[in-house]
């Protein structure tokens, strides 16, 4: 293995050399947490994001985000299992387009398991033509092991696709992420018959570059861009995130409280 790290460190300079793109920082807007990721997420990483119990939407929402900015102008590859959409919703592009991103650019695959979820996801990453892969699985599959978070980081090294592992009912286990997000859905500010921005309870608890942090991240939907939440107060309630998602009435995420409690937007 350390033979293997070696060579590859020695391609990602070269590559580095002449494309400075392709690990590049990606500033998220936010001042506080591209201070603490050192100018922004980095391009060609692993990135993982774990959805708090009933936020899952408002995980897929800020998956979503992350993936296309720095995705840039490519496409993104959204991997799901064959139950998701009934479990936690389908990707809607209604949805998408309520926060400012361009529903041609996602392409989605079905799987029938995590274990194919995960090798597509290692497929996937070799084709540089895309610009992110998100690779969603739900609870505590066997085979994504240490081994398995490896596999993607180098993977995603290798072409410079950046690699997001969404995580549905699932606990932080050791892996090789660049960093790990908990999310949950925070209250956006509403201003009457504004909805408000889509805001995100965000608490960056890996960082293998710099420091962690705990923050509430509105997402602007005109700019592309998180940021500080804008006029909160302690008197002000309003709508919670807007999920991409075109959910049954039974889904468990229109629970009252719940990622699903804000506004619908499929």
């Amino acid at each position: 293995m350390a033979s293997k790290m070696a060579a590859l460190r020695a391609s990602l300079a070269r590559q580095t050399m002449e494309d400075p793109e392709i690990h590049a920082r990606v500033p998220l807007g936010h001042g506080e947490a591209d201070a603490c990721l050192q100018g922004g997420l980095r391009r060609g990483a692993l990135h993982e994001i774990l959805a708090e119990g009933s936020h899952e939407a408002a995980g897929a929402g800020f998956a979503a985000a992350l993936s296309f900015r720095l995705a840039a102008d490519k496409p993104v590859l959204w991997i799901r299992q064959d139950f998701s959409a009934a479990e936690y919703g389908e990707l809607a592009a209604t949805g998408l387009l309520e926060l400012g991103l361009d529903p041609a650019r996602l392409l989605v695959l079905r799987l029938a398991d995590a274990e194919e979820v995960l090798r597509a996801g290692w497929d996937a990453l070799s084709c540089r033509a895309l610009g992110a892969v998100v690779i969603e699985v739900q609870g505590e599959p066997r085979i994504l092991d240490l081994k398995a978070s490896r596999r993607l980081t180098l993977a995603s090294a290798r072409k410079g696709v950046t690699a997001f592992l969404l995580r549905f009912k699932a606990e932080s286990r050791a892996g090789t992420a660049e960093t790990r997000w908990r999310i949950r859905a925070a209250s956006s500010h509403d201003k009457g018959e504004d909805w408000g921005f889509p805001a995100f309870e965000a608490e960056l608890v890996r960082n293998r570059q710099g420091r962690t942090g705990h923050w509430v991240m509105e997402w602007s939907c005109d700019d592309g861009l998180f940021r500080e939440p804008h006029g909160t107060s302690a008197e002000d309630s309003g709508a919670m995130v807007s999920p991409p998602f075109h959910r049954p009435a039974a889904s468990s995420m229109e629970s009252p409280g719940g990622a699903g409690a804000g506004r619908r937007i499929a």
